[in-house]
């Protein structure tokens, strides 16, 4: 049995050694001793036995019934089907081999990562050999050999930890997320601007002249009125409270840059165009900012401050109205009236 498979070995050897650089092809079987195929199919007919070794690379081998080969048979990388007689050994090496009723090896049949289908009624003479491996003898039976023992390195005392620092920019950061959440938050706010026009365009209007009239003012209520919020947390309504506040001065606001846009451009837009299209540009401006926050928390130290500054104006403009019941008054200005000379005389009464 070694003797044979050695015998197949030196074949494949052989065949792999007189290996043409390009391919070769064959026309059918014929008389010989031996062949070497590449990339073709043979088909071995009854009454004319293939006489010799067969090496085939790439190509399937068909064995009719009553059909010959005398010869060993190697097949790499193709199939092989029998109906006949195989007169040798037949070794497949990454295929498969289906022997038929009819079909008759008088050797062993070797498979190397190959599959054999076996009707009932085919014969082998020899042995069948599935997936054989290389047999490699080692020395001592120990993989690697033995070493000599190494001393214990003695312990290195702990290091206390270094503070971990957090990165810079955040490396999950999505500009399409972010793209699409600031789009469809601004559509949102735009829709509501043109609809709080449609009902409270005199209250908008209230709301965005307090902002424009006294700035300062309306900031510092804007803050009051988050403090005595988070101060009443326990409560509800004052949360309640202070989001309609924030969107309702938000949507004011946006309207008042929608119109000065539009007299800017010498438009005459209707008032919901320019309530939607003020808002809309007014969220997303913040909503792009905010995103930047997410980008980097260095750049987030100093962006949040144009957000927190619009919030306080929005909150501050629609708590001094009502929102929006009753309008603010801008600062009074004094004129200024220069002192009379004192040395200048009164004119006296005509007598």
């Amino acid at each position: 049995m070694k003797v044979k498979i050695r015998t197949l070995t030196f074949l494949l050897l052989l065949a792999l050694f007189f290996l043409p650089t390009g391919s070769a092809y064959a026309q059918g079987p014929g008389p010989g001793n031996g062949r070497v195929m590449f990339g073709t199919n043979i088909t071995i007919e009854s009454g004319e036995p293939f006489e010799g070794d067969l090496v085939l690379f790439g190509g399937n081998v068909t064995i009719e019934a009553d059909a010959e080969l005398n010869g060993d048979l190697v097949v790499i990388g193709g199939n092989i089907v029998s109906e006949g007689l195989l007169a040798g050994d037949v070794v497949v090496v990454g295929g498969q081999i289906k022997l038929e009723e009819t079909a008759v090896v008088s050797g062993d049949v070797v498979l190397v990562g190959g599959q054999i289908q076996r009707a009932e009624g085919a014969e082998i003479e020899g042995d069948l050999i599935n997936n054989v491996t290389p047999q490699i003898d080692i020395p001592s039976g120990r993989v690697p050999p033995e070493v000599p023992a190494v001393p214990d390195v003695p312990r290195v005392p702990d290091v206390p930890g270094v503070p971990g620092v957090p990165s810079v920019v955040n490396v999950e950061f999505n500009p399409f997320l972010e793209f699409g959440r600031v789009f469809g938050s601004s559509l949102l706010m735009a829709f509501l601007g043109i609809l709080a026009v449609l009902f409270f365009q005199e209250r908008l209007d209230k709301v965005s002249h307090a902002v424009i009239a006294q700035p300062l003012t309306v900031g510092g209520i804007g803050l009051l009125s988050i403090i005595i919020g988070i101060a009443l947390f326990l409560t509800i309504i004052p949360v309640v409270a202070l989001v309609f506040a924030w969107l309702f001065g938000m949507i004011a606001i946006g309207k008042e840059i929608g119109e000065r846009l539009g007299k800017a451009m010498h438009q005459d837009w209707a008032m919901a165009v320019s309530a939607g299209l003020g808002t809309f540009l007014l969220t997303f401006v913040l909503g792009s900012i905010d995103a930047v926050n997410n980008l980097s928390w260095v750049a987030g130290c100093f962006t949040w401050i144009i957000p927190a500054i619009v919030g306080l104006l929005a909150i501050g403009a629609v708590v001094i109205t009502r929102f929006g019941a009753q309008a603010v008054q801008g600062p009074a200005r004094s004129v200024y009236s220069p002192p009379a000379d004192p040395g200048q005389a009164s004119p006296s009464p005509e007598a």
